[in-house]
């Protein structure tokens, strides 16, 4: 019980109310708290300032400049450089997006079988499977194509396996590939895009797929779902994030790829970052390489935009 206190006594002193901290005693811990979230973020910010958001109003400004090297470029805000590369490179964009959006859609074909199996069948050997997944990444991007540049080629099991089973004859009348050859066609550049960027599609896959509570199909098999109907009622809804996920990750760097198509294509299946490429360092033509480089930003801008809003979620992992 509380005492009570004697006849006459004074009430207890209240304690002062919080207010300002007296002059030359520094910030209060819990204002050092509020701010250790913005220092300790003050890194990256400066990182993305130098690195992404002055050379953006660079290229920006690069893009609306008019002149020469001889000359000099200066800025005269000449929006005709993105007329006259969406006229003449409008070809190279079309042929890019196709690219990019077949080889997302066959790395969804290949990755989501694996990364399921990965994450409900492997049990013990998860780990490997997932060290497997990531190999590629141990070399470099340059050795990995070149590699394909040596699997397609005309003497190479691959076009042979296909002259075998005449599939050849029937990929070249849909304009695939070229009479008896793979290599320098649209498949080559598909085929290469689709193994670069395989990874980039099965790892969010697999992070979305492994936090499914297993619980969960029991309960449907428990209600006598059949095995389509769990896929389809519960695996599959519940890994749309990474769905999501690995088809942006896999179609904006295939989008602006130029690689795959220098070293496996041809003239005829070349995309926009090999345009952008020889404005940038042959033609030394900067402005209507940096307005390539914008309307190339600003289509997948558009093409992501439009795809989230149809996937109808927000979260990426």
């Amino acid at each position: 019980m509380t005492a009570l206190a004697p006849a006459g006594a004074a009430p207890p002193a209240e304690p002062p109310p919080p207010g300002p901290e007296p002059a030359g005693s520094g910030a209060s811990p819990r204002s050092r708290r509020r701010l250790t979230p913005y220092w300790l973020l003050l890194p990256a910010g400066l990182w993305l300032a130098v690195f992404f958001v002055a050379p953006f109003f660079y290229q920006a400004s690069t893009s609306v400049q008019s002149g020469s090297l001889e000359e000099g470029f200066r800025v005269t805000w000449d929006f005709s450089n993105y007329a006259d590369a969406l006229a003449t490179y409008g070809e190279h964009f079309l042929r890019s997006f196709l690219y990019a959006a077949t080889a997302t859609l066959l790395c969804l074909l290949i990755g989501y079988p694996l990364a399921y199996m990965i994450a409900f069948r492997a049990g013990r050997w998860r780990g490997l499977l997932l060290v497997m997944v990531i190999a590629p990444f141990f070399t470099s991007f340059l050795i990995r194509t070149l590699a394909w540049k040596t699997i397609l080629s005309d003497g190479g099991p691959v076009v042979e396996v296909l002259k075998s089973v005449h599939l050849l004859e029937l990929t070249s009348q849909l304009g695939l590939t070229g009479d008896d050859r793979v290599l320098a066609t649209p498949l080559a550049v598909v085929c290469g895009l689709t193994y670069n960027f395989l990874p980039f599609m099965i790892l969010p896959l697999y992070s979305s797929l492994e936090r499914i509570d297993l619980s969960l199909h029991e309960a449907a098999r428990d209600l006598y779902a059949r095995p389509s109907t769990i896929f389809r009622k519960v695996t599959f809804p519940l890994s749309l994030p990474g769905v999501v996920a690995g088809t942006l990750l896999t179609f904006i760097p295939a989008s602006g790829d130029y690689i795959n198509a220098q070293l496996l294509g041809s003239p005829n299946t070349q995309m926009v970052g090999n345009a952008i490429q020889k404005q940038f360092l042959n033609v030394l033509d900067y402005p209507a390489a940096a307005a390539m480089s914008f309307i190339l930003m600003a289509l997948i801008l558009i093409v992501v935009t439009v795809y989230m809003r149809k996937a109808g979620t927000e979260e990426l992992v």
